[in-house]
């Protein structure tokens, strides 16, 4: 159990912990202060874990973290470009990656290809463009195995965990969009994001239709849409 004021969890980390497996070796991407590494090993979870950051300042807040906790024998910072973190050595199998935005993070998966020989879970938490990030995961053989959504401060993630895949795995639009299994395990905070989505999108279509010349062709696009997006929350299953 997370004790998330204890260990500097917010509810966000804590669910992305939740989901590392039980003794895994961890490489933490833009660990910032090493909140999540610190927190799995201070549990008892993991044993070892690298904390990567591409800047020096929340690197050095992750030093810090980690000297804090006396945790330099099992947890290893290193400023280092997204997966450049990861030596051979380190027998890495689990990449966190907590955040940033999906593409970012799709882009980050991509560069560093070569470091995903032996991961067995990549445990993914962007901020937005998440079908982006799961169109990556599906053209590279990534499965997922499972989703969450959480809310927390008024801001509403998805996390997604995948594994590699020795067949391709293909996911619908629809899916990559609202995400397999949310799809199937519909709860309020879903149903919340698109509601709010669904507002947004609706005031836009509005102001662009009280243009002198309205975008006849983008309103239509968007105004399909807001369809798919309300037969996802719909009771009813696709």
């Amino acid at each position: 159990m997370i004790f998330v004021d204890e260990k500097h969890l917010s509810a966000r980390l804590a669910c992305v912990a939740s989901l590392v497996p039980a003794g895994a070796r961890v490489a933490d991407i833009g660990s910032d202060h090493a909140y999540l590494p610190a927190a799995l090993v201070l549990d008892g979870k993991i044993n070892f874990a690298i904390a990567g950051e591409v800047v020096k300042g929340p690197y050095e807040n992750a030093v810090h973290e980690i000297k804090a906790h006396q945790l330099e024998n099992k947890i290893v910072p290193r400023l280092a470009d997204g997966l450049a973190a990861i030596r051979t050595a380190d027998n890495i199998d689990t990449i966190t990656i907590a955040g940033m935005g999906g593409s970012l993070i799709a882009s980050i998966l991509e560069k560093g290809k070569d470091k995903l020989k032996g991961i067995k879970r990549l445990v993914l938490q962007p901020n937005v463009g998440e079908s982006q990030l799961r169109k990556w995961l599906m053209d590279n053989r990534y499965q997922i195995m499972t989703e969450r959504i959480i809310e927390e401060d008024n801001h509403i993630y998805e996390i997604i965990v995948a594994e590699p895949s020795i067949v391709p795995f293909r996911y619908s639009q629809y899916e990559l969009d609202f995400g397999p299994f949310l799809l199937e395990n519909k709860g309020p905070v879903f149903n919340k994001k698109w509601q709010e989505y669904i507002q947004r999108e609706t005031h836009v279509i509005k102001q662009m239709q009280q243009a002198q010349q309205p975008p006849v062709q983008k309103i239509n696009e968007l105004n399909q849409v807001l369809l798919e997006v309300k037969e996802a929350i719909a009771d009813d299953d696709r």
